[in-house]
């Protein structure tokens, strides 16, 4: 079974999402669609723990909230969650923390969803790192925003067409979905939780204005990626190359405790690949047992 991938979405994007998209098997993974069309299982977040309540006699059973530019992530975890359930008791709230954990969601009546994070991992990490999550968060936001116009502009959207303008099999089934299930997506609001994510982590700097100036233009005028850059699909032969290549990256990158994952993303741009091909290229090498995640945010070769 393949490693799901830990989306990066806002907290804003993340409590919108109202359709779950149930898997058929018993070991089938199901998942949150988001009206971006993430297609959800896992996800990575990063913000301000601020605060963690037992919510059961015996306090085997926690919730705790994160917050982010864009509004409040709810976790909850408990006794299968052992080694989360420790942390979040153990951390002084208020507090920056990374979290990698599962979908979930409660439906109390037909017609009502609720979304939370069931925690895997917790970690208190600095504003620095709470800073590059929010601009990791705002260019992948952009991905999607950009993939949701391709598909509203499509006769019939089609995750096929959408592969072939270049984004992930993930995004594509997902954007199908989302509109299938939400209709017409109003992007212009989450065009705004971008320009505003981001100028809230530098407000008056100038290199931020010039991106939020070229998102709103970008956006705002639904303009088309140079679907020349993207339309040629990507063959087996080339998936291997790309891992070749992301393998050989962590190799020359790696310490004794590994290599951190944006190192190793922004090495492989360097050397011509788009981040979806080095997303997916990373999980396969895990699934493969070619590379692991000791710690959160670092990559080992085994």
């Amino acid at each position: 079974m393949r490693r799901e991938p830990a989306w990066r979405i806002f907290a804003s994007e993340y409590n919108d999402s109202t359709f779950e998209l149930k898997g058929t098997g018993e070991k089938s993974p199901s998942y949150v669609i988001t009206p971006l069309g993430g297609k959800v299982n896992r996800l990575f977040v990063t913000g301000v723990l601020t605060d963690v309540e037992n919510v059961s006699e015996g306090g085997e059973y926690l919730r705790a909230h994160i917050s982010d530019p864009t509004g409040v992530y709810t976790l909850y975890s408990g006794q299968f969650q052992p080694d989360a359930t420790n942390q979040l008791s153990n951390i002084e709230v208020p507090a920056f923390v990374a979290v990698v954990g599962k979908s979930r969601t409660y439906v109390p009546e037909e017609g009502t969803l609720y979304v939370s994070i069931r925690p895997e991992l917790v970690r208190e990490v600095d504003a620095e790192a709470r800073d590059r999550w929010i601009i990791e968060t705002c260019w992948q936001t952009k991905n999607r925003i950009e993939a949701m116009i391709e598909a509203m502009k499509m006769d019939q959207p089609n995750a096929y067409d959408l592969r072939k303008l270049g984004y992930s099999k993930d995004l594509s089934h997902g954007i199908v979905a989302a509109l299938k299930n939400y209709g017409k997506v109003d992007v212009s609001k989450y065009v705004t939780l971008v320009s505003e994510s981001l100028q809230y982590i530098a407000p008056g700097k100038e290199k931020f204005e010039d991106i939020q100036h070229e998102e709103k233009i970008e956006l705002a005028e639904q303009k088309k990626i140079k679907k020349e850059e993207k339309k040629k699909e990507k063959t087996d032969e080339d998936s291997e190359d790309t891992e070749k290549l992301v393998l050989e990256t962590i190799k020359k990158l790696q310490g004794k405790e590994g290599a951190p994952w944006d190192s190793i993303v922004e090495k492989c741009k360097e050397k011509g690949l788009d981040e979806n091909s080095i997303d997916e290229a990373l999980n396969s090498l895990m699934d493969k047992g070619f590379i692991f995640e000791p710690v959160l945010g670092t990559i080992k070769t085994t």
